[in-house]
């Protein structure tokens, strides 16, 4: 029996909209993924060929909560739109809760000599602020700039976060061997996330970020 493959909703209507609070289907929750991650950098940007959509969507974004509208993204693939704002929602939580770990390994990092050699491109270092405001634009819908700049120097970031990590995780080697290795698979994990950004960045100069 052949299946027939699930419909793709033409527009966000207000039924649509109500569903993503509860259950909806696999296909309708992948559109509205991709929709709300669209209609949030197409808004300050203005390069959407429906104004009246991306007012919409944002409003959503507004009234149910940008958490609400993030978990959305979480399962996208990292090499799509929503799965890159999922990663930069994930990063400014991060950088909020933590702020005090997260800038002493940031810091640690650039103490590095190697670190001048895995932000090479990036016009100066990003640091925890910078970071967290400009995810803050992009996920707000007011971000304005380059979209694969911005990606690129979160990824610079997370290698200099990685960076101070390992460098810490060598510290205690000798004194706490089981922190020792979860602190390195924690900068492990940084570096991979920031790889999956670096390619988002090249996606995104290219216009093939979706």
């Amino acid at each position: 029996m052949t299946r027939t493959p699930p419909r793709r909703p033409a527009r966000l209507d207000d039924v649509q909209a109500e569903a993503i609070v509860g259950a909806p289907d696999p296909a309708e929750a992948t559109y509205v993924a991709h929709e709300t991650a669209r209609a949030l950098v197409q808004r300050g940007r203005q390069r959407s060929g429906d104004a009246e959509l991306v007012e919409r969507l944002v409003r959503l974004v507004e009234t149910e909560g940008l958490e609400t509208v993030a978990e959305m993204w979480a399962s996208s693939p990292a090499d799509t739109l929503p799965g890159t704002l999922w990663r930069l929602y994930v990063i400014r939580e991060w950088v909020r809760r933590d702020p005090r770990h997260i800038v002493l390994n940031y810091q640690r990092g650039l103490a590095l000599a190697e670190v001048a050699g895995v932000i090479a491109g990036v016009a100066d270092a990003p640091g925890p602020e910078d970071v967290t405001n400009t995810a803050d634009r992009i996920l707000s819908g007011v971000f304005d700039g380059d979209l694969d700049v911005a990606l690129d120097r979160a990824s610079a970031f997370l290698k200099v976060i990685a960076a101070g990590s390992a460098l810490a995780a060598e510290s205690l080697d000798a004194t706490n061997d089981e922190l020792s290795a979860a602190i390195t698979q924690r900068a492990g994990n940084l570096l991979n996330t920031a790889e999956e950004l670096r390619r988002a960045a090249a996606m995104a100069r290219v216009g093939a970020l979706e």
